[in-house]
């Protein structure tokens, strides 16, 4: 067989993007752990001179990095980049905004210095000032403060309650070494309150199979019977009674702080005024009260399957309230890492996949069409459909982002609520003689005579 011929495209015209001077004064920041490389690019000092950098070392304190913040207005600088280094570019990127400064935090695989050249921090700086200058860089997007503050709450949150998940698989490991196969009689562990009520009991001394199981409910998955099979020839000894009560002193703290935090979430929910929905008049509501046309955002939210008032609390602190940052809801899908990447060299195509994104705001989303796939929505009958064909994990993925393109369109126009379509919605969208039958009633109402004519192979 001989080579196979390459497939010839026609050649397509795009329109570029502006990527010649775009800013006359920009500045880029290198940034370390205790300083800054920072660069000017100025305008040249004479007629038919060159532009000019000016590069200097700043230490990365309050003091400095506020007169950088005095002297780069009066320089007329537009634009300030730094890359996203851990953690460190929060003061810088903070005490910069906070002086009047336009601020831009970009990915550093954007700003990647070309290979075979020298990299230093003098060096990446005068990078980044370049490309800031033709706007060649996408800046990340940087909540306002007052959702910083509730970013820093739901993620805590997260935190805990994963810790918490750890506590309880421990425990549960921990069981199985006393010969307490309590696991095995419960759905789960977790939360459960047959299993505090049990294990509170075998704590405090009890050891009688019949009266431990009869604290468990009636319709656990195995029932009493097979509560007390499971407790039959448990053998706890003194160091497993003393970790058991351990485990179950940190998961009440834990639960106790997770409580705590979804207090001061719902309480700085109500502080930020884009949440509060909009009167009968179309304006902002005065407050958060029962008094607005339109609930709050969160419960809107909160009115999608499967997103339920804290997550959609932790997805409003992943995506702020302003969508004028994301222009189209393909731009927060893209944020959250639910879009495909597409790879091809050559001929070759490989499998595309998922950006890294924000893994939070991901989290919660996938947590959502997880929730959703068990309900009788749109939603849910989006993933068992795709769930067939191509597996769970992608059907999640698919479903998490149509979950966040409606929270798009909800957060875009205050106005909004969710309405649900049905789980037949995608069967009535693709009935061919449905769109048949609304052609023809588009074409006669326009006075059209239109006669159907049967086609080869039709029945």
């Amino acid at each position: 067989m001989g080579r196979a011929r390459a497939k010839r495209i026609p050649a397509k015209t795009v329109e570029d993007e502006e990527y010649q001077l775009t800013r006359e004064r920009a500045c880029g920041i290198d940034i370390a752990k205790d300083k800054g490389d920072v660069c000017v690019r100025l305008p040249p000092a004479r007629e038919g001179g060159r532009r000019t950098s000016r590069a200097e070392t700043v230490p990365a304190t309050w003091r400095d990095i506020t007169e950088l913040g005095g002297r780069l207005p009066a320089d007329g600088v537009a634009v300030v980049v730094m890359e996203a280094t851990s953690d460190y570019w929060r003061c810088w990127h903070y005490l910069l905004e906070a002086a009047g400064l336009s601020v831009q935090l970009v990915n550093p695989s954007h700003a990647r210095q070309p290979a075979g050249r020298p990299k230093t921090g003098r060096l990446d700086c005068q990078r980044l000032a370049r490309l800031a200058e033709t706007g060649l860089l996408r800046p990340s997007f940087v909540p306002p403060p007052q959702v910083r503050a509730l970013r820093d709450l739901t993620r805590t949150r997260l935190a805990l309650a994963r810790d918490r998940a750890r506590e309880w698989q421990r425990l549960e490991k921990l069981l199985e070494g006393a010969l307490i196969r309590l696991s095995s009689a419960l759905a789960k562990m977790a939360g459960s309150e047959s299993a505090l009520k049990i294990l509170h009991a075998i704590t405090g001394g009890e050891r009688d199979p019949g009266r431990l199981a009869a604290l468990a409910r009636g319709n656990v998955k195995a029932g009493r019977d097979g509560v007390r099979a499971s407790l039959e020839g448990m053998m706890p000894q003194e160091h497993h009674i003393a970790l058991i009560r351990i485990r179950l002193e940190l998961i009440t703290a834990l639960d106790r702080k997770i409580s705590a935090i979804d207090d001061l979430a719902a309480a700085r929910m109500d502080t930020l005024q884009d949440a509060w929905g909009i009167t009968a008049d179309g304006v902002p509501s005065a407050g958060p009260g029962p008094g607005a046309a339109v609930l709050p955002a969160a419960q809107r939210l909160a009115e999608i399957p499967g997103v339920s008032l804290e997550l959609a609390i932790g997805i409003i602190a992943g995506t702020g309230l302003d969508m004028t940052r994301f222009p189209a809801a393909a731009r927060l899908v893209s944020w959250a890492g639910l879009s495909p990447v597409a790879r091809q060299s050559g001929n070759r195509a490989g499998n595309p996949k998922k950006g890294k994104g924000d893994a939070c705001l991901k989290g919660y989303c996938g947590q959502a069409a997880l929730g959703a796939s068990k309900t009788g929505t749109r939603p849910g009958a989006r993933y068992r459909r795709l769930a067939r064909h191509t597996g769970p994990a992608k059907a999640q993925v698919a479903v998490a982002r149509t979950i966040l393109v409606i929270i798009w369109h909800l957060l875009a126009d205050p106005a909004q609520r969710y309405r649900e379509l049905g789980p037949g919605w995608h069967q009535h969208a693709t009935d061919r003689a449905r769109r048949t039958r609304t052609h023809l009633e588009q074409l006669r109402a326009l006075g059209y005579d239109v006669t159907l004519t049967p086609t080869a192979g039709a029945a």
